[in-house]
């Protein structure tokens, strides 16, 4: 894969326009045929007619597109997207056409109100409007990153004129002001924004980054309709993004590979809304950009309030509680109690409340759900990948405040960290591991490995840190979030004051 696969495919489409034209050669009315549909009026999921992608090659080579979009609005979409760039997603207005008239003959057979079409590609210019418009396109996905916020204003200003929508998408902050720049000037009625997950440099996937821009922008206008795109594999995963209080998903490789299942996806993103664990997330992403040179920092095995005052006062984001009878750092509810008053008294930085937890069902888990439901933790660590699974099964739990954590010791186990991704856990802690414990080992995961895992993922990292190696695994690693137990203990439990300092001070 190219090293900037978006300036290629942007590239390409510029030669291909020169040669063919914007109509790609393709057969196209004269005059739009059909009724203009609302785009994304109500809450619920955009599903995606697509065959390949740059990233994952061959998804659906097989896909009939207008069998797949009558599938898709009898399964209940708000809208279907459908891909019409060649060169990599395998695409063309030919199926554009084909959806369309499924939608119609739905609606024809059924009596139902069928979904709105998108036409997803990589638009230029205002003329691509107009012929997704006399396609049959009720909205056209506008690309920040590729437009300047004056081409991107004139094109929405032309979906605006013909009555279709701009699902406008976003990413940074830049992008974000362009959005402002076109929503002073266009009817908001006639504009959607959407977040991306994926970074459409190299495809990597971050589901933070639509929690981080979902309030922004908020911010420009508090009824705006947003979407997050891309990511959503699972059911588990399209919960986390109803949880955050999107009004829209756009599920792509999912759909296509599974027409039938993904009625399931809309079902569970329809029926989450804005919870516990979404909106602990959407106060963490808010937080990343102003930690960018320094990571969160944890300080786990916490038993005492003099330890726990100590580390908040000198500048702790999470405190940690052991909270599983195996552990020489377990320790009692009540006592969590009392150290969440002391430091609430006297510490003017109250850092957030972990409760780490190892066996989900058991009766010291279910107190510790208690204990944040009641306030009094913050958040849940579920410790083991095994723990984590059966925890993200019930979704009672995975609708408290967490994150998972995973012991890493071999190649094998970053298959670990890919399921849990797929299951929508948008961090996940990596930790050593000894045969005889699983954290708190004083112990550091293999260099090659951290390498891999921050080539993919954004680093949550436990396990051998100290005030001596630090610097050094924040320089090469950059972790986003550190986690230390052992190396500021004097003994299990009890941290060793000069340490604990000392190394808040350092990092």
């Amino acid at each position: 894969m190219s090293k900037n696969i978006l300036k290629e495919i942007v590239d390409k489409r510029k030669k291909d326009i020169k040669r063919l034209g914007f109509e790609y050669g393709c057969n196209i009315p004269a005059e739009r045929a059909r009724k203009v549909h609302s785009f994304l009026a109500e809450r619920g999921a955009i599903l995606e007619v697509k065959r390949a992608s740059p990233s994952k090659g061959d998804i659906a080579p097989n896909l009939d597109s207008y069998a797949t979009a009558y599938e898709y609005a009898k399964n209940g979409a708000r809208a279907i997207s459908c891909l019409t760039e060649q060169n990599y997603f395998k695409g063309g207005l030919d199926d554009l056409m084909k959806v369309c008239a499924a939608v119609d003959a739905f609606e024809k057979e059924t009596g139902l109100q069928g979904p709105a079409v998108l036409r997803k590609d990589f638009l230029l210019d205002e003329k691509e409007v107009e012929v997704a418009y006399k396609a049959g396109a009720d909205a056209v996905l506008l690309i920040a990153r590729i437009l300047s916020a004056k081409k991107m204003l004139s094109m929405a200003k032309k979906a605006e004129e013909l009555g279709i929508s701009a699902l406008i998408e976003i990413r940074k902050d830049k992008d974000l002001k362009k959005l402002e720049y076109v929503m002073r000037q266009v009817n908001h009625k006639h504009i959607v924004c959407g977040v991306n997950s994926r970074d459409l440099k190299n495809f990597t996937i971050d589901m933070l980054v639509p929690a981080v821009m979902l309030n922004k922008i908020r911010a420009i206008d508090g009824n705006a309709r947003i979407v997050f795109e891309s990511g959503i594999l699972s059911g588990n995963a399209a919960a986390f993004a109803g949880s955050l209080g999107f009004s829209g998903i756009l599920l792509g490789e999912a759909a296509a590979k599974n027409p039938a299942k993904a009625g399931d996806f809309i079902k569970v993103f329809e029926g989450t809304s804005l919870n516990a664990n979404g909106r602990f997330w959407l106060d963490y992403a808010s937080k990343i950009e102003e930690k960018k040179t320094k990571p969160f920092v944890k300080i786990c095995g916490n038993t005492n309030i003099e330890d726990a005052v100590l580390a908040a006062e000198n500048g702790a984001d999470l405190l940690g509680f052991i909270i599983w009878e195996k552990s020489k750092r377990n320790v009692d509810l009540q006592k969590i109690r009392e150290i969440r008053e002391a430091v609430k008294a006297k510490c003017t930085n109250v850092p957030k409340f972990v409760g780490v937890i190892v066996e989900p069902e058991s009766a010291a888990a279910e107190e510790a759900y208690k204990l944040v439901k009641d306030g009094i933790l913050d958040i849940i660590q579920v410790h083991t990948f095994e723990a984590a699974k059966a925890f993200l099964q019930k979704k009672e739990l995975a609708e408290l405040p967490h994150y998972c954590a995973v012991n890493i010791s071999a190649k094998e186990d970053l298959a670990k960290l890919d399921e849990l991704a797929v299951l929508g856990e948008p961090r996940i802690l990596v930790d050593a591991q000894t045969a005889d414990k699983i954290g708190g080992t004083g112990k550091t995961i293999d260099e090659d490995l951290l390498s891999a895992i921050s080539k993919k993922y954004r680093l949550w990292i436990a396990g051998g840190l100290s005030p001596e190696n630090i610097r050094y695994f924040k320089k090469t690693y950059k972790p986003e979030f550190v986690d230390l137990v052992s190396s500021l203990e004097k003994e299990p439990g009890i941290k060793d004051a000069e340490r604990l300092t000392g190394f808040l001070g350092r990092i």
